[in-house]
């Protein structure tokens, strides 16, 4: 059954959430009314350079009329010229001829233009394209003059993004159909997509002002094959049954025979053959760019706000950065991949926008809380470096009040041991008792007053050259009546050693605490070995007992102040937890080095290693 704190920690951590939720929907919402089209535009721009091609249709030839095309003639192509070259094409048997100019931009007399006139008045597989839109009850007049006026006129608009979408003057779209009448682009990609018919079905449309469009797949430039314009004038045209012929100028003229595409923004980048054939081509394979709706716009960027906000108020500023910088490149990356490979325009630039923005917004109210919890912890740690010196101060002053009665106790129990008068038995036990009492209660406050010196840093050593081995005899001369009671057998293995620098006090306690754990908590009738060596330059002091042995999981713990094993808890041998904490201190404080090895119900050995010098 769940507590009532975890039940009040997952509200909060549920209110905690439903505000960040709050936040990057206010984010999404305001990031969504602000139209990024500039920006999206270009970031798709990017994906069209970096993505694979699609390839390209094998039904189109291009006819240009290029700069070597009007050197060679020393002038523009004539009407007459062109008229000679459209038979040559026509008696190749193509699908449809587009003528991408007006007739009347070529020169000529009279006569020649109407005979050209009357030549193809009648021929529908020659259109001549148009870039208007007109209105629904005007598509009936002609627009050319005469005698052009009887030549069938098809509308192909070129669309710019120049007062909508991201204005920049690039052409992105196509339109298939304008207030009912269908375009000619559409017309001729019918022959080979028939689900083209029904635009309703048609994925990724979309209507602006009355214009049903979609995105254009667009070919980099001269992807498309072509002939220059003097190769049909000169000699009979190729084999071109069932193509879609283009015809156009790509000379410089001027600039209304060029487009900028995604591909490159130079202004004479692709000529209007090129661009009806990549428009007719990508209806034709379906490969038209599908661009999502605003609905996954806002949810995108709601959830990348949402992220956002999570990694500034909850990470750590390093984790912080590596979450937003991959979050940043991998939906970049996923964006340019679903491109790639299957022409979706995902959005990007509100996505990028909200990292940007959320990370500046909210970092700010992030340094604010953390510089509130750096000064409070900087008020707690000075509180508890207080309370820490109270503490200290008062051990230490209460251990050396508790000497002095103690020493007296001590000093009575001696009087009254020297005494001649006999003691009864009972008497005699309960004298000894006191004065076990008294010297267990003498070693815990030297532990304590030992404990409260090093926590204020004030164990200087006072260093003596001595022999080891003889302090360790003393040590084990002084505790020979615990271990004669349990008995216990110390053996001893001395390798003669030379004095060293040591403070033979600290290390006599060091010695004192390992012998005397040793002997209390080994089973009485066991031995215990002490060994010293010099090798490795140091000396080696080695403590090994056949006591119940320490458990794995407590062993990088048995140097840890305040420490004792749950065995010895539960058992009637008292401590107080720090005989092992100021050997390792006092082993440290010699630059020596204390360890330990142990195999649970088989013993344990310490081993200390003391420098020679």
């Amino acid at each position: 059954m769940a507590s009532r704190s975890d039940f009040s920690s997952s509200q909060l951590s549920w209110k905690f959430w439903l505000l960040k939720a709050c936040l990057a929907a206010i984010s999404a919402a305001g990031l969504s009314y602000f139209k990024l089209d500039s920006i999206e535009s270009w970031l798709y721009d990017t994906r069209v350079r970096l993505s694979p091609k699609t390839s390209v249709s094998t039904y189109f030839k291009l006819v240009l009329i290029t700069n070597d095309t009007i050197k060679k003639n020393q002038i523009v192509p004539r009407i007459s010229d062109l008229k000679n070259s459209l038979i040559k094409i026509i008696d190749s048997n193509p699908r449809t001829v587009l003528i991408t100019f007006p007739p009347n931009d070529l020169e000529g007399t009279s006569a020649e233009k109407t005979d050209f006139a009357e030549t193809f008045k009648n021929e529908k597989r020659v259109h001549f394209t148009r870039d208007e839109l007109r209105p629904e009850n005007d598509y009936e007049s002609n627009p050319f003059p005469k005698p052009f006026d009887v030549l069938q006129v098809s509308y192909a608009p070129k669309t710019h993004d120049r007062k909508s979408f991201a204005q920049d003057g690039v052409t992105r779209r196509l339109i298939l159909s304008y207030q009912g009448k269908t375009m000619l682009q559409k017309d001729l990609a019918l022959d080979w997509n028939p689900s083209l018919a029904d635009e309703n079905q048609i994925r990724g449309l979309f209507d602006f002002y009355g214009a049903n469009q979609v995105y254009v797949d667009f070919r980099p430039a001269q992807t498309y094959p072509s002939v220059d314009f003097n190769k049909i004038m000169s000699a009979p045209s190729a084999d071109w049954e069932n193509k879609i012929v283009i015809v156009g100028f790509d000379s410089q003229r001027k600039f209304d025979d060029y487009i900028m595409t995604p591909h490159s923004r130079d202004a004479t980048y692709m000529n209007l053959p090129e661009m009806q054939a990549n428009m007719i081509d990508t209806l034709i394979q379906g490969t038209w760019p599908v661009r999502y709706s605003e609905i996954l716009n806002f949810i995108l960027t709601f959830l990348i706000s949402l992220i956002t906000i999570h990694g500034v108020l909850v990470l750590r500023p390093l984790r912080g950065l590596m979450l937003l910088g991959g979050l940043m490149v991998g939906y970049t990356l996923w964006t340019w991949a679903l491109y790639a490979a299957f022409r979706w325009w995902w959005p990007l630039s509100h996505q990028l926008l909200a990292v940007f923005l959320c990370y500046y917004f909210f970092i700010p109210y992030r340094l604010i809380i953390e510089n509130r919890r750096s000064w409070e912890y900087y008020q707690k740690n000075q509180l508890l470096k207080q309370v820490e010196e109270l503490k200290t101060n008062f051990i230490s002053m209460m251990s050396h009040d508790l000497k002095t009665p103690i020493a007296r106790i001590q000093g009575m129990l001696d009087m009254i041991l020297k005494d001649a008068t006999l003691l009864s038995h009972s008497q005699r036990d309960a004298v000894d008792t006191i004065k076990q009492s008294s010297n267990d209660l003498l070693k815990f406050i030297n532990s304590i007053l030992n404990y409260a010196k090093i926590e204020s840093e004030g164990v200087e050593l006072h260093k003596t050259s001595k022999d080891i081995n003889q302090i360790l005899e003393d040590v084990i001369k002084k505790h020979e009546f615990l271990a004669k009671i349990k008995k216990i057998q110390i053996k001893l293995h001395l390798e003669p050693l030379f004095p060293v620098l040591i403070d033979p006090d600290l290390v006599r306690q060091i010695f004192s605490n390992l012998i005397e754990n040793a002997i209390k908590y080994s089973p009485d009738e066991t031995s215990l070995q002490i060994l010293s060596e010099e090798k490795e330059g140091l000396i080696w002091v080695h403590f090994k007992d056949q006591g119940p042995g320490i458990p794995e999981d407590e062993l990088p713990h048995v140097f840890s102040k305040f420490f004792r094993s749950k065995n010895a808890k539960s058992s009637p041998i008292k401590g107080s937890g720090l005989g092992l904490y100021l050997a390792q201190y006092f082993t440290e404080l010699h630059g020596g080095e204390i360890f330990v090895e142990s195999t649970y119900g088989q013993g344990t050995t310490f081993t200390i290693k003391l420098p020679t010098s």
